[in-house]
């Protein structure tokens, strides 16, 4: 079992979810985060005051999945997140050791 967690801009999450239900995914979590990495933020202009916005808002997405099934996710989420512009985001993908579905009792891939 593996969890995909990408890092995306807001207004790509409905494409994202499309695509991911398109696979077959079921559940995902989405939290909004801010951050920055190459492009280390911008300036905005406020009232005439020019300011720096050193955090920019972005989404987490994390989807709990089978192994086999992680390419596919990543490849969907990539695809379905890219602009082409800086600050698309990032995806990592980790192992998972244990799943516990707390009303059934199911465990490990069942629990997905």
């Amino acid at each position: 079992m593996k969890i995909v967690m990408a890092i995306i801009k807001p207004f790509k999450l409905d494409e994202v979810r499309d695509a991911l239900t398109t696979l077959g995914v079921h559940g995902l979590t989405v939290t909004e985060v801010k951050g920055y990495g190459r492009q280390k933020g911008h300036t905005e202009i406020y009232r005439g005051a020019e300011y720096a916005v050193s955090f920019l808002p972005k989404l987490k997405i994390e989807v709990a999945v089978p192994s086999d099934q992680a390419d596919k996710v990543v490849d969907a989420i990539a695809g379905a997140a890219k602009t082409g512009q800086i600050g698309d985001g990032k995806i990592f993908v980790y192992a998972i050791e244990q799943a516990v579905r707390i009303r059934t009792g199911e465990t490990d891939t069942e629990a997905l």
